[in-house]
């Protein structure tokens, strides 16, 4: 199995850097604006990319340190896969490592994943620093 790495710091707080993964309202803010469900432990979220859809669990939570999320269901073949978000200071900023674990294959699919995930994580890093961003469905996506 294969595993996408992302290692980028923000100028913001890590508790507002949390909050943005984990608060339903501003994950629709920088991720994509049709997010329903809930955040907390052993809860799902349920999130649609236009035709794509995404049933994730979170499998682990601990406040402003770390969230895991499980894929439990999705139009995509990305059941099983495995999205963990690894917050920590590092010079006055927040530190963030994603970890995108379950793929078959360096094909395609993990190539566009990669880019798609670098493209929302630098729209999280615009929305905490600056309150812009651009989510998938919203005003200012670039498709």
């Amino acid at each position: 199995m294969h595993t996408i790495h992302h290692l980028f710091h923000i100028n913001s707080p890590i508790v507002k850097v949390f909050l943005a993964l984990t608060d339903v309202d501003k994950l629709k803010q920088w991720y994509t604006t049709d997010v329903k469900g809930s955040s907390k432990l052993n809860e799902t979220l349920s999130m649609t990319f236009g035709q794509a859809t995404f049933d994730v669990k979170i499998i682990e939570r601990e406040e402003s340190k770390r969230l895991v999320w499980e894929c439990i269901d999705s139009s995509m073949p990305f059941i099983g896969q495995i999205t963990s978000f690894s917050l920590d200071t590092n010079d006055e900023k927040t530190r963030v490592r994603v970890s995108i674990s379950g793929f078959e294959a360096l094909d395609d699919m993990y190539a566009n994943l990669n880019f798609s995930w670098a493209k929302y994580l630098e729209s999280l890093r615009q929305f905490c620093q600056n309150g812009t961003s651009e989510a998938f469905g919203s005003k200012g996506y670039r498709s």
